[in-house]
């Protein structure tokens, strides 16, 4: 194990790992803004489990350059109209 990753009280690095999710682009709308499927740890899709994410959100790539059934990963929060996918990445 790293020296950082030793240095990170277990409880922040566990917290850490948990945030980041992955999944793939189900459906890019015109508007800017799209759904992800979330996957579980073998990759399956967790079906019912969606999360909206808009493009302001991505890193690393443009909202031209995702297809649907790209692999992402991305952490989950928390708005007043439910869960949101943030700090969208391509795989």
């Amino acid at each position: 194990m790293s020296r950082i990753l030793q240095s990170i009280k277990p409880c922040v690095l566990i917290r850490f790992l948990l945030l980041l999710m992955n999944g793939k682009i189900k459906k890019l709308t015109d508007k800017g803004f799209g759904f992800i499927t979330q996957s579980d740890e073998s990759g399956q899709a967790i079906e019912g489990k969606d999360l909206f994410f808009h493009s302001n959100e991505l890193v690393g790539v443009t909202f031209d350059e995702l297809r649907e059934g790209d692999e992402v990963t991305f952490e989950v929060t928390e708005s007043p109209k439910g869960l949101n996918a943030t700090k969208v990445s391509r795989v």
